[in-house]
Formats: structure tokens, C-alpha cells, sequence
């Protein structure tokens, strides 16, 4: 399987059966800006039936950070937002405009409410299938998890995944195998508060990056 978009990727040698080295907590960096910069190059793998994965290489990140106006977490902890103030490596997803999921993973330590956002992702395994979930049979495989909303429909990722430890539970995998992207940062997309922040981070070259392409250069 190779991954066709990313510069300095190199193809994964590994079956998924079992994964490439899974990323536990104790592998992540507690600290929002420096795991939204660490997870572009990871693998984001979710076992299906059969023994089958659907997987990816992340390209994109946001993070949402302590005193960020624009973070979910801003105003305290809520029913929605709880995960948020995990301990880093738990999953926080959230509806957007009423249609879309969006993957989160926390990044603090407990009580603490701060996450990254997974923007986007290469998919490298379980392209049928995530074709399937988008129900677009037309789309390039680099278009089928590019934004938010869309890598969740790609990996099927709804809010049964909320509240989810990365360090623990099987249904979703955080993994390494080795690719160094090159990664650019900018601001952040569609933002209004703190919309000058330089807190989105791409591998560059990759054409799974969302947004404008001017600001993925």
C-alpha cells in the first residue's frame, strides 16, 4: 500500500494484521501544540469485521488549545465537551452545522479541556469501503477523507467513539510507521475568534490538505 501524496512518506510495509507500532499515551506529547504537530505523518487506523482496517495517513491538524477562544473547552467543561478534559489520548467527537462529525483527540492533562483536530487523512487501506461510507463512488481516493466532516464519514466515526482512550480500546488506533513528512503551519480554517493564531499544521505536497491551497504552500 502506498501512500501516492505525501513527500518523504515512505510506503507502509506492514499488512495492518497486526498494525505498525501503535502510539500509546505514554508515546504522545501532552501539550496541544506540539501533538497537533506530532500526529501529521501518523497512521489513524480503525478495525472493521473480518479483520479488515480502514487506514490512513493524517495530513492536517488544528489545535485548540488553553486560553483559545475558539476552542469548545473555553467557557469550562460540559456534558458535550467532557471528553475534552480527559487525560491526553482520549477521543472527543462533536456534531458541526447539524451534518458532519469531527474527530478530536485530547491533549492535557485531567481536567485540563484542550484537543487536536483531525482535519484530514491519505487513506492508505479500506478504500472501497471508505468510498462505500461516502457514497460518492466518483471522488479521487485523496478526496475521500479531506476535511473533517469527511474523514469521519470515511472512517465511520460517529458518537459511539466519544469519550474513547486511545491507550486502551481497540476501535480506533493511533500508529507509527516511520514517515517524516515535511509540515507547514498556518492559520486555522473558518475561524472568527482567535482566527490569526498559526495553529493548523500539513504535510506539505500532500493533496489530501484541506482548504485553499494558498494556505497549504
Amino acid at each position: 500500500m502506498k501512500s501516492p501524496t505525501s513527500k518523504g512518506a515512505p510506503a507502509p510495509s506492514f499488512s495492518f494484521a497486526p498494525p505498525p507500532k501503535r502510539l500509546r499515551r505514554a508515546d504522545l506529547p501532552a501539550g496541544t501544540l506540539d501533538l497537533a504537530r506530532f500526529l501529521i505523518g501518523k497512521l489513524l487506523i480503525r478495525p472493521i469485521d473480518g479483520g479488515a482496517v480502514l487506514a490512513g495517513r493524517i495530513v492536517e491538524t488544528e489545535a485548540y488549545g488553553t486560553d483559545d477562544p475558539a476552542s469548545h473547552a473555553y467557557r469550562g467543561p460540559t456534558k458535550r465537551n467532557r471528553a475534552m478534559f480527559e487525560a491526553h489520548a482520549h477521543v472527543y467527537v462533536y456534531l458541526i452545522y447539524g451534518t458532519s462529525y469531527c474527530l478530536n483527540v485530547s491533549t492535557e492533562e485531567p481536567g485540563i479541556g484542550a484537543a487536536v483536530l483531525i482535519r484530514a487523512a491519505e487513506p492508505l487501506a479500506g478504500i472501497a469501503r471508505m468510498r462505500a461510507l461516502r457514497d460518492r463512488p466518483e471522488l479521487r481516493d485523496d478526496e475521500l477523507a479531506r476535511g473533517p466532516g469527511n474523514l469521519c464519514r470515511a472512517f465511520g466515526i460517529d458518537p459511539a467513539f466519544d469519550g474513547l482512550d486511545l491507550d486502551a480500546d481497540a476501535r480506533l488506533i493511533l500508529g507509527d510507521d516511520g514517515a517524516q513528512p515535511e509540515i507547514g503551519a498556518s492559520v486555522r480554517i473558518g475561524l472568527t475568534k482567535a482566527a490569526e493564531r498559526e495553529h493548523r499544521f500539513y504535510a506539505r505536497g500532500s493533496r489530501a490538505v484541506s482548504g485553499r491551497r494558498s494556505l497549504s504552500p
